[in-house]
């Protein structure tokens, strides 16, 4: 059976089935009110259905059923074509005619909103594609700016230069991951996954910064949504942290462990740093050196506060923030 006429049976099982609905609110009516009260009137209504739901078709065809049978069987003379008064020809054929305009109308609405439907599909589908080229060369200049930094670093003559340089690309890497985050979201939404995010980052950061074999990276990551800006800015933080820990925790050590931690409380959200390293050195070390003048302008931009709880083994550094 070809498409067309498939198409056609199923319109035509449409409009019967429309058409028997008619006859069988017909007789309902029949039994409340006086007989043959607004013999196409009920008609109207499956109409508009088989042609919205069947195409044009099935509305003429319902339209036809249905016209007959109320001429035939509703109409006086009953059980005839023939009208008891000639005045009723010309409102039978204007009654006909305004089921077709229905049926004109509808399909009408029907086009109009299939071919609205196609636009914001294709519209959408184009937008699909601009983003997944945005995405693309987004990915590829934060490659290049990496590649070019983790090159300048391997030919930097000072020690210090070097781990600058290092420090640097992992800032990129913490914003790349940002960018990836929200991409994965076809919707567009502006909200990052933080859970997908922190992890992709943290494994990144195990991948590229840790050297040592016996280091161990551990995250326990609760799903929280936060917004594009907050979530670099609380990125930057974790990279921080996460560097100095491998720059200074486990010197003279062969085995250790980080751990970022995400929980959420009532006041908001708590993101925690910690390793089982060899502690902070003695003194009040952590104002006034570059590092922590970035970490506490990376927590102020993340609306959030930075804590240094004391801990029994190595250090621990939380950042809270409001989850709004």
């Amino acid at each position: 059976m070809s498409s067309k006429l498939s198409a056609f049976f199923g319109q035509l099982v449409v409009a019967c089935l429309c058409a028997v609905g008619a006859v069988v609110l017909r007789e309902l009516t029949d039994l409340i009110l006086p007989a043959g009260a607004g013999p196409f009137a009920l008609t109207f209504p499956f109409v508009l259905f088989a042609t919205l739901f069947a195409r044009w078709t099935a509305g003429v065809i319902t339209m036809l059923l249905s016209a007959l049978f109320a001429w035939f069987f509703v109409l006086p003379v009953n059980n005839s074509f023939t009208f008891e008064v000639a005045s009723d020809a010309p409102r039978v054929l204007v009654n006909v005619l305004s089921g077709f305009l229905i049926v004109a109308l509808a399909e009408y609405y029907r086009r109009v909103v299939r071919q609205a439907i196609s636009t914001r599909d294709a519209l959408a589908e184009e937008r699909k594609l601009l983003l997944q080229e945005i995405d693309h060369r987004v990915k590829n200049k934060f490659a290049m700016v990496s590649g070019l930094v983790r090159i300048e670093a391997r030919g930097a003559k000072s020690h210090d230069a070097r781990q600058a340089l290092e420090r640097l690309q992992g800032r990129v890497e913490s914003i790349s991951k940002v960018h990836e985050a929200l991409f994965r979201d076809e919707d567009g939404d502006s909200r990052v996954d933080m859970q997908v995010y922190l992890s992709s980052l943290c494994n990144s950061l195990r991948d590229g910064v840790v050297t040592q074999d016996g280091v161990q990276v551990v995250t326990d990551l609760r799903p929280v949504n936060l917004s594009r800006d907050k979530a670099i800015a609380v990125g930057l933080v974790v990279n921080e942290l996460f560097t100095n820990a491998v720059k200074h925790a486990f010197e003279g050590r062969e085995k250790g462990e980080i751990r970022v931690l995400l929980e959420t409380e009532p006041a908001g959200l708590v993101v925690t740093v910690a390793d089982d390293g060899v502690g902070m050195p003695t003194g009040d070390t952590r104002k006034g050196s570059l590092g922590q003048g970035l970490l506490q302008s990376f927590a102020e931009s993340a609306e959030g506060e930075l804590e240094y709880p004391e801990v029994a083994q190595g250090t621990c550094v939380r950042l809270r923030l409001p989850y709004r």
